[in-house]
């Protein structure tokens, strides 16, 4: 059973950067102190065991599901139950019944947060989740593009027509500047994040930039090894913990 505070991931469309913002705001609030889950609710476009490299199983106790750590975070994906890439062929009910798998038959233990990465749209899962999590609370996830503001606008809407409060938007490839270069390039446009959380009614908390990975090396998933995107994280969780409402039961 979660306990504590549920922030939901989401946008309209896919490709904008969800789990990777998912995960790095995970990071930002365990490093914080906050004992923090993250649950990969893309059931079947799961990616967070990959992009963390975690090859490991959750092991099972008296029919209970052991999470998989991570960095002081706790780990649930549906990545982890199935064979390889094997891909996941449901109906909708099926995604309601794995939902409360997740939520219920998981040894989560004491939570401040948990951070739902959910899949793009506004469907099964989407509204599962509104009601099986009353109070759970979202960011809204989204590009400079208009395009992807224009998607993203479905979501947030979706979230204020179920009671969900919008804890704010984040805009993710927001710029690039060049390594040793003062120039900022908008690759995506601008303004995209600001016009979303004004028609959202709400708060733009981050804007994270492109940044090239080192000669010769993968993308990274996470933030420490650069330290202009980690300060973003960091000030982007620092404020989501101060406008988060301490959860009641």
């Amino acid at each position: 059973m979660l306990s504590g505070n549920v922030l939901a991931v989401t946008s309209g469309k896919g490709g904008v950067g969800k789990s990777t913002i998912s995960i790095n705001l995970a990071l930002a609030l365990a490093d914080m102190g906050k004992k923090v889950a993250l649950i990969d609710l893309d059931i079947y476009g799961f990616s967070i065991p990959k992009m963390l490299d975690l090859s490991s199983n959750p092991k099972t106790v008296n029919n209970k599901i052991i999470p998989v750590g991570f960095d002081n975070i706790k780990v649930m994906s549906m990545g982890f139950l199935v064979k390889e890439n094997a891909p996941v062929v449901w109906r909708g009910p099926m995604l309601g019944k794995m939902l409360d798998h997740f939520f219920n038959d998981v040894i989560w233990g004491e939570l401040d947060y948990t951070i739902l990465d959910l899949p793009p749209g506004t469907g099964d899962v989407a509204l599962d989740m509104h009601q099986k999590l009353p109070d759970c609370k979202e960011i809204i996830v989204t590009t400079p593009h208009p395009t992807a503001v224009h998607v993203a606008e479905r979501a947030g809407t979706m979230a204020k027509k179920s009671g969900k409060r919008i804890l704010g938007v984040i805009e993710n490839m927001s710029y690039f500047s060049p390594q040793g270069s003062s120039e900022t390039f908008h690759l995506f446009g601008n303004g995209g994040g600001e016009k979303l959380a004004a028609l959202l009614n709400t708060s733009l908390i981050g804007q994270i930039p492109v940044i090239p990975p080192p000669n010769d090396k993968q993308v990274s998933s996470k933030c420490n090894e650069n330290q202009e995107i980690k300060s973003i994280y960091q000030k982007a969780a620092i404020t989501i913990d101060h406008l988060d409402v301490p959860f009641t039961s």
